[in-house]
């Protein structure tokens, strides 16, 4: 188990690493001068997606009763972490935007109902993109 683990987290980091990375200049932060703010932000972010990213894979774990669900059970977890991932982002975007205003858009975020679409669409690819990669290190020892 451990060893799966590592893998997803690892997967994880990378991933959501270079999706934080590449959505930034949609967050009106882009723009701070202080660039150890924006790194700061960035760490921040990374670290919340892996342990998202931990939560859903312990809670998938439970649900399917295997810790080895991404390479058994791919779609039926995929869909079950994507669906509460999706979930979790519009509430969590909702309330960090609109409630607590701990962060805001730049004009360039597309929007749906008022959610931006990239950190909805990390959480529809990079857990896809991470179910693929396990069963592709698992298919070739």
């Amino acid at each position: 188990m451990a060893k799966r683990l590592i893998v997803w987290i690892v997967l994880a980091a990378v991933l959501n690493s270079l999706w934080e990375w590449a959505q930034l200049p949609l967050y009106s932060l882009w723009n701070d001068p202080d660039r150890s703010r924006i790194a700061a932000y960035l760490i921040h972010c990374i670290l919340g997606d892996v342990l998202i990213a931990t939560v859903l894979f312990f809670l998938t774990s439970v649900i399917l009763r295997s810790f080895n669900w991404p390479a058994d059970y791919p779609w039926r977890g995929g869909a079950l972490v994507i669906t509460l991932a999706l979930a979790y982002t519009a509430f969590s975007e909702w309330h960090n935007v609109y409630e607590v205003k701990s962060w805001s858009y730049a004009p360039q975020m597309p929007l749906i109902g008022g959610i931006g679409v990239t950190p909805l669409l990390q959480w529809f690819v990079v857990p896809a993109v991470m179910i693929i990669a396990i069963r592709r290190l698992r298919s070739n020892p």
